[in-house]
């Protein structure tokens, strides 16, 4: 299945109906995109950004209208790579997000692709605060044929990610995949958590490549970008992973999320399956939408 072929489809429809761009079009462009989890503001300053592309430009048919469209869409996602860092070994790539959005399963996702490029893998429990993380982390380790460093329901955080950065300085590992809670009391506590992590990265592992990678379910829509502010100011963002685009999802959530935090999309995730995350590609996304 490809990315967002719900929104493909309500978007071919559009193109379907309207045969040239006139004011009844860019209406209906507008809602449709507003509708499409693009946000208000960055629906209208994309159908802006298209009418007067064609108004500068004379287009006139289907195709070239559609083209521009495609052309504002690729250029508001291009906000940085979308290439993940393992230049060291170890290199530490720290999963962030609320629980539920898929964080866990993500984290067995990418293993798999890792080590599919040639990568060896290590997993980290350290989310000790919800009930069975550690075991669900488990069987993904396992499916992904990585290791896995843990302790008891609990434990402190730093202790686990300590133990797994010196068990992958000890095994050649490449590539430290570390789960992080998805629920602490407060903002402030979130950031001190996260803090403690990275400090704890500094020392142990010093110019070892990093990503911060949030999870979002991309079902949630707007709600997305209301977490992927508060974690950004809690952690810093290098990338962002958007799950469920294979379900309810209408997508448009990765435009609104480049535009407002400037933090590319680098994965999509597609299914359940171990092998279904993949690298986000901009201009098939773009492709989708239009």
């Amino acid at each position: 299945m490809g990315f967002f072929d719900k929104l493909k489809k309500i978007t071919t429809n559009l193109f379907t109906t309207y045969t040239e761009a006139d004011e009844a079009f860019f209406e209906e462009l507008e809602e449709t995109l507003i509708l499409s989890d693009f946000g208000m503001e960055i629906a209208v300053e994309t159908v802006e950004k298209l009418r007067e592309k064609v108004r500068k430009e004379k287009l006139s048919s289907q195709e070239e209208v559609r083209a521009a469209l495609r052309e504002i869409i690729v250029d508001t996602l291009n906000v940085g790579t979308t290439e993940v860092n393992v230049s060291t070994s170890p290199c530490v790539f720290l999963f962030i997000g609320v629980n539920g959005v898929g964080k866990t399963t993500s984290i067995g996702k990418m293993a798999n692709l890792l080590r599919y490029g040639g990568k060896k893998c290590l997993l980290c429990a350290a989310d000790t605060f919800r009930a069975a993380a550690a075991d669900q982390l488990e069987i993904w380790s396992q499916r992904a044929k990585a290791d896995l460093i843990r302790q008891h329901e609990g434990a402190d955080p730093g202790a686990v990610l300590f133990d797994a950065l010196q068990a992958a300085k000890a095994r050649g590992v490449d590539v430290v995949l570390c789960d992080t809670a998805g629920r602490l009391h407060n903002k402030a506590n979130l950031m001190a958590e996260l803090a403690k992590l990275s400090k704890i990265i500094d020392r142990e592992c010093p110019g070892a490549a990093r990503e911060t990678l949030l999870v979002l379910d991309a079902t949630t829509g707007q709600n997305g970008l209301v977490q992927a502010k508060t974690f950004k100011e809690a952690a810093g963002l290098t990338g962002i992973i958007l799950t469920k685009l294979d379900g309810t999802a209408k997508g448009g959530i990765a435009v609104a999320i480049a535009k407002e935090l400037g933090v590319p999309v680098k994965f999509a995730g597609v299914g359940e399956g171990i092998d279904d995350l993949r690298p986000f590609d901009s201009e098939e996304y773009a492709e989708a939408i239009i």
